[in-house]
């Protein structure tokens, strides 16, 4: 049997191997970018990827179309890397989707030699639509993600880390029904619906003053109106909430709602509203025993994972749904200088630029070496479950 560092490098030596046909896989998925729900030809890719190279897959899980699961091996522990690919509307993947998608499938195929040497069960778990509607809530909601004992994926940045922090996220749509009337000929006889979505705006604008740093609260009206000369009769706004503490975000949003309800009540508005509850992320819990072992595999491949300076600067991912249920890690990889933010052209471009392939690479065998690491030591993974418990205890 091969030893423990053996297999560090057998795995790191297959994704090498691989290399030209991940980075086909990576660019072939980045020129065909699919948003939410709607990456059919991604994970039809990378399902076909995964079991020509050996895995079972399952498509369709979760009754979602586009998400699936590959499994090799079997017995515990089960180990799992996630993998994302969709992209972005307007921009295509200046999230780098393609690089998540394509790694987590890397690092499962080079971790079969480990499951054959020590036994134990390695899923690739395809999860769609993390940009816009929350794939892995869903999927968490449908149990996707119950019988794992970790899970793992690695996300294009501008920095190496191997924590993420994150915010929790919640969505509100609003509408205002009001009168229509001339607005000049007889002005008085409307209600007016785009008055109430300005007070309400206004409202937030002087709410932020006094809510915590780490809280975001952001929208835009989707209908303003139908006419210049008509008061406008309905208005309709789409929100995102957002905290770093998942109990703030419950206070937040009585806060905002009160915001709508000064609209409604000040101009004699009707007032409907709908959470997006059923798509919410939750904040993500960073399991630091697993953080150590995947930033130890990132050091011995040259890499320097840095601790997050900035909390405030934080977006939000459905990772953080995965990592209130098992002990999870969403590592970041450089492929862009340090002043190139995600959601970006220029980001995009990164993603399928040699950096691009070089963070690929690294982020699989990353992947697979602390898969390594984890079927060869038991106690890490005790370790892992361990602090879990004892965080969901403060929470």
């Amino acid at each position: 049997m091969a030893t423990h560092d053996a297999l560090k490098k057998i795995v790191a030596q297959a994704i090498d191997e691989r290399r030209d046909e991940l980075v086909e896989l990576s660019l072939r998925i980045h020129s065909h970018p699919e948003t939410a729900f709607e990456e059919r030809h991604a994970a039809q890719w990378l399902s076909d990827y995964l079991e020509s190279n050996g895995f079972r897959v399952e498509r369709g899980i979760c009754g979602i179309p586009t998400a699936f699961r590959a499994t090799y091996g079997s017995g515990r522990p089960h180990i799992a890397f996630l993998a994302e690919y969709d992209a972005l509307p307007g921009i295509g993947h200046g999230c780098g989707h393609n690089i998540i998608g394509t790694a987590s499938a890397a690092a499962g195929i080079a971790a079969r030699a480990a499951v054959d040497a020590l036994g134990g069960t390695i899923y690739v778990i395809g999860t769609p639509a993390e940009e816009a509607a929350g794939g892995k809530v869903y999927m968490a909601a449908r149990g996707a993600f119950d019988d794992l004992d970790c899970a793992m994926l690695v996300h294009p940045a501008s920095r190496d880390s191997a924590v993420t922090y994150a915010l929790a996220c919640l969505e509100l749509d609003v509408e205002f029904f009001g009168r229509p009337a001339h607005a000049a000929a007889a002005p008085e006889a409307g209600v007016n619906a785009l008055d109430a979505m300005v007070i309400a705006f206004s409202a937030i604008g002087l709410l932020r003053q006094q809510v915590r740093s780490d809280a975001r609260i952001h929208g835009i009206i989707t209908d303003g109106g139908q006419a210049v000369n008509v008061i406008p009769h309905h208005t309709a706004a789409k929100l995102l909430l957002r905290s770093l503490d998942d109990d703030y975000l419950d206070a937040l949003r009585e806060r905002v709602l009160a915001c709508f309800r000064a609209g409604a009540e000040a101009t004699g508005c009707r007032l409907e509203y709908r959470w997006g509850d059923e798509s919410r992320y939750m904040t993500m819990h960073n399991n630091r025993t697993l953080a150590r072992v995947f930033a130890a595999n990132f050091e011995a491949l040259g890499r320097h994972p840095e601790e997050p300076r900035e909390r405030r600067a934080l977006g939000s991912t459905d990772m953080g749904n995965v990592s209130h249920l098992v002990p999870a890690i969403h590592p970041t990889v450089a492929i862009a200088p340090p002043d190139v933010p995600i959601h970006t052209e220029e980001f995009r471009e990164f993603a399928r630029s040699e950096s691009g392939h070089r963070g690929l690479t690294d982020a699989a065998k990353a992947l697979a070496m602390t898969a390594v690491d984890l079927l060869a030591d038991p106690s890490l993974l005790e370790s892992a479950w361990q602090e879990f418990r004892g965080e969901l205890a403060h929470t």
